[in-house]
């Protein structure tokens, strides 16, 4: 039987909230300052200090701005380390806006072509209510990157510099958007009409090309080959003519990306550790490998990452920034926020419980640039490189407690070297298909 609020409840609960000194001076501190800056919480700043016994030294802090391109300037991150190392460099950036690009366009063509491949579903459905939701955002997933490194390659932040709407990209967002919803409705009515195959690819083509000039007009033309001109710390000039994104990648920095794989940690009873899983319809090359994942319990992850980490090499990461975070100093640690005190109640769901009832899952992709390791080895916190420029965070690092990484972290990217025997025989197995609305599909 239903129950209604009624006014006498209310007053029970008005009459309980006078009576409790704690939440009207809660209420005060809220209302005047904000919820996260009243339940800040001073002592974690001294117990997360911003020192590691095993630190990497990067260039400067980039800055996505007013993008969601995390994932991707997270990974160019970890690159542009090699190309540092390998050239001596005091620092370097790769272009995002090259990358943004190419990223734009496949998503165009994928999702074009989820749209030929779901002509019969109906269009209230949950597939193509999906698939419509959100075609090219700025997301991505490390696969996907891949996909377009091995593809395109790379080039240096001045062969394609940022434009005003790669630095903003919500407006380019909301046209492109608008206009592959419009190319879904056509290719949908047209085979609802009885138009042929052959002709709705025809129209599927011009289509594309429409997508194209639109992005080069917001984002500029993607070189074909550009020079390649720099001076390192000992002042040597290095140049370079005529050199392609791809003949850049595999020159400067010289990755096999099919060795790097992806590890989670999804403790829900749907995904069984030691298993792989893959995501239906998630992707941006359609022709390319498509997003795969072993799932691991959250040690595991660690101990991959740190042995990468003792190697010299940073490590791409991905987890729930929102989450007990304080900006200001740049602070990811559970007690970072104490609103449950401030409230006086408890947020009591643990990691699984989180991810089924959609509390949390991955929204942001940043680096591992070091580890702090006590006496026995095991990790107290870490430290990591944010693309949110030099404001936020201390110098745009933020420092994270190892409870953190337990709790909110869900993906790091590891080179398979650093895997056990048997976690490299566990990344052979099929994948398990998860629904493209799982929360493992959610994209950085």
């Amino acid at each position: 039987m239903e129950q209604n609020l009624t006014i006498e409840q209310l007053e029970r609960y008005e009459s309980a909230f006078d009576a409790d000194l704690a939440k009207k001076v809660a209420m005060r501190a809220v209302t005047a300052n904000g919820i996260v800056k009243a339940a800040t919480n001073p002592e974690v700043m001294r117990k997360d200090r911003h020192q590691f016994s095993v630190m990497l030294e990067q260039g400067k802090i980039t800055n996505q701005k007013q993008s969601g391109r995390c994932w991707m300037f997270a990974a160019l991150n970890t690159m542009r380390f090699a190309v540092m190392q390998k050239l001596n460099l005091e620092s370097f950036e790769l272009s995002q806006n090259y990358t943004l690009f190419y990223d734009k366009l496949e998503k165009a063509n994928y999702f074009l072509e989820n749209i030929l491949e779901t002509l019969e579903e109906p269009t209230d459905g949950r597939l193509i209510s999906h698939l419509l939701k959100d075609p090219l955002g700025d997301g991505g997933q490390w696969d996907m990157l891949c996909n377009l490194i091995e593809k395109y390659g790379v080039v240096p932040k001045e062969a394609m510099p940022e434009t005003a709407p790669s630095s903003a990209t919500r407006e380019l967002c909301t046209y492109m958007t608008r206009k592959l919803r419009e190319f879904a409705c056509v290719l949908r009515k047209a085979h609802a009409e009885g138009k042929a195959a052959d002709e709705l690819r025809t129209r599927k083509e011009g289509m594309m090309e429409t997508v194209y000039h639109m992005l080069c007009i917001a984002l500029g033309k993607p070189p074909k080959s550009f020079p390649f001109e720099i001076r390192n710390k000992k002042k040597e000039f290095i140049r370079e003519e005529n050199i392609t994104g791809k003949e850049f990648f595999e020159k400067y920095v010289g990755w096999n990306m099919a060795d790097y794989v992806s590890l989670i940690n999804a403790p829900t009873a749907d995904k069984p550790y030691h298993r792989t899983y893959t995501v239906k319809m998630l992707g941006n090359v359609k022709e390319s490998r498509p997003v795969k994942y072993l799932n691991l319990p959250a040690e595991d992850l660690k101990n991959a990452a740190i042995a990468q980490l003792k190697a010299g090499e940073p490590v791409w990461f991905g987890c729930d920034v929102g989450q007990c975070s304080i900006r200001d100093g740049g602070i990811m640690d559970l007690d970072a926020v104490c609103a449950g005190e401030l409230f006086g109640t408890e947020f009591g769901m643990d990691k699984a419980e989180r991810l089924d009832y959609g509390e949390s899952l991955m929204t942001h992709a940043m680096v591992f640039q070091g580890v702090n390791l006590d006496e026995a080895g095991k990790p107290t916190r870490w430290r990591v490189e944010n693309s949110w420029g030099k404001e936020a965070g201390a110098e745009g690092y933020y420092v994270m407690s190892d409870e953190w990484f337990t709790e909110y972290t869900y993906q790091v990217v590891v080179h398979k070297k650093y895997l056990t025997a048997e976690q490299l025989s566990e990344l052979e197995q099929a994948p398990i298909l998860l629904e493209p609305w799982d929360p493992m599909g959610s994209l950085a």
